[in-house]
């Protein structure tokens, strides 16, 4: 009786080797200098076709500035005449109004981390091969693009409240225009990393930013205040942004000495009154240690 020998290409444990598919090396790409910054140039430019695709945003985000500035300004004039020293309302809180059309923007575009973990988009770019810092980097800087543009808007309504269109003015207020802007990114940025719902960061943005805006100085002036709020004011961040743009409004204002005491007395240390490049500088260190906190959080973050 003839023994049937299996075949040397067969085996018990599955097809032939020649039948099974190739393997596919995968190759990572290095990171470098220029990987890098290709990655935020994706992440800014995806926040700047967001914002002008979304027209409703641009019109929503107008609203509160313009209710701040021509209802309440035009509404609370006759009050506030004697106090103003003849000087227009809207005139006084038109640095506050520029620094809040910023504040509000910037937090906003910060949110959108909070959707994109909802929508699952977080985790593709968590998995790209660039470094998570290079994410956090170019989402600050395209909230800060985005907040600019927004300012330049409000920039333009100078006009109607008696403010004159100087060029270097206008340079001036849009420099500090973008770095607050990118401060606030930064500390919405390092608030969202953490939070998963957007329920949750809008009440969070509520309970921050309000009390930041009207703590700052930006419709009132900061002098002659309770010792209490005194304390808060010079501990609020806004306050070092919205000073240096009263300043810059006022140095190009013909006003009486007098008014310019009462509604541009400046922020003071005790006896110290901080110049505007220091006040530049506290906006500037602490937009960056918020970055750097923020880049720490998102690293973490699996």
């Amino acid at each position: 009786m003839s023994t049937v020998r299996p075949s040397p290409t067969s085996t018990s444990d599955g097809p032939p080797p020649a039948s099974r598919a190739p393997v596919v090396r995968v190759r990572v790409p290095q990171r470098t200098l220029g990987s890098e910054l290709r990655a935020i140039k994706i992440v800014w430019r995806r926040e700047i076709i967001r914002y002008f695709a979304d027209r409703l945003r641009i019109l929503t985000t107008l609203v509160q500035p313009l209710l701040f500035l021509f209802v309440l300004g035009s509404g609370l004039q006759q009050l506030s005449s004697a106090g103003t020293h003849g000087v227009d309302l809207k005139t006084f809180i038109y640095p506050g109004i520029l620094a809040i059309s910023v504040l509000f923007t910037a937090m906003f575009s910060a949110a959108s981390i909070v959707w994109d973990r909802e929508f699952g988009f977080l985790r593709e770019m968590m998995v790209a091969p660039v470094r998570r810092s290079s994410i956090v980097i170019g989402k600050c800087i395209g909230g800060a693009t985005v907040a600019g543009v927004q300012g330049v808007i409000v920039l333009c309504l100078a006009g109607l409240v008696h403010v004159p269109y100087d060029p270097l003015m206008i340079l001036e207020i849009l420099g500090l225009q973008l770095l607050l802007a990118f401060s606030v990114t930064a500390f919405g940025v390092m608030l969202a990393v953490r939070i998963n719902q957007m329920q949750s960061f809008m009440g969070i943005m509520q309970m921050v930013v309000t009390p930041m805006f009207f703590i700052s100085g930006a419709l009132f002036p900061a002098s002659g205040l309770p010792a209490w709020l005194t304390v808060l004011n010079r501990i609020d961040p806004l306050t070092y942004a919205v000073d240096p743009m009263r300043r810059i409004v006022f140095d190009h204002l013909n006003l009486n000495p007098l008014a310019r005491a009462a509604l541009d007395p400046g922020v003071h240390w005790w006896s110290f009154r901080v110049p505007t490049l220091l006040e530049t500088a506290v906006v500037l260190v602490l937009g960056l240690g918020m970055l750097g906190v923020a880049i720490w959080e998102f690293s973490a973050t699996e």
